[in-house]
């Protein structure tokens, strides 16, 4: 049985969407594999996404960035799963969550979207909601005020919540290190 873990770092393709607050979780996996020498993303036409085969502690990973907007992540993440032959319970998604304030992060599996777009998509596509989801907050006081939550996710992050944003990449990215040796819990009780 193949036990290849496929990590996503979802986000919007392009310079334009670059650093918004809807690339969060772009943003960790690419500082996660930078930080452990894993950074040989190659695009792949086929899968709409830029992939890299790598490994971490002995395990095989596939970190997948797909170049699909976030409301279609689930036909690049399905893509991707169907030809590496990866379970559902094996694909872990790092997104960014609005039901969260930025600075929380959490842990959740076989849960809905709860609205979130990214995360649908990928339930509808796999037809499942049996895979992990790292959860990224990015609410905060200006949202209350923000007519359109579409406006507020593909904001840039302000330089106050950079400051945040930095601590919650390396923590995140400490998450997945944990969460790939000794699992989820682990993961959450040390730092979450």
């Amino acid at each position: 049985m193949n036990k290849t873990k496929l990590i996503v770092g979802l986000g919007n393709p392009g310079e334009k969407y670059q650093n918004t607050r809807h690339n969060t979780g772009e943003l960790i996996l690419n500082f996660w594999a930078k930080n452990n020498d894993l950074l040989s993303f190659k695009y792949d036409k086929k899968l709409e996404s830029f992939i890299n085969k790598a490994f971490f502690n002995g395990q095989e990973i596939i970190l997948a960035l797909p170049q699909t907007f976030m409301n279609e992540s689930g036909i690049a993440v399905s893509q991707i799963a169907k030809f590496y032959k990866i379970l559902p319970e094996n694909i872990w998604i790092i997104h960014d969550d609005l039901d969260l304030p930025l600075g929380k992060i959490k842990i959740s599996k076989d849960k809905s979207s709860a609205g979130h777009k990214g995360a649908q998509s990928i339930i509808d596509h796999l037809k499942t909601k049996d895979f992990v989801r790292f959860r990224i907050g990015i609410s905060n006081e200006f949202l209350e005020k923000q007519k359109k939550t579409k406006d507020f996710v593909l904001e840039k992050f302000t330089s106050k919540e950079k400051k945040i944003l930095k601590e919650v990449i390396k923590k995140t990215s400490q998450m997945i290190e944990i969460s790939l040796m000794e699992g989820f819990d682990k993961a959450m009780s040390r730092i979450g």
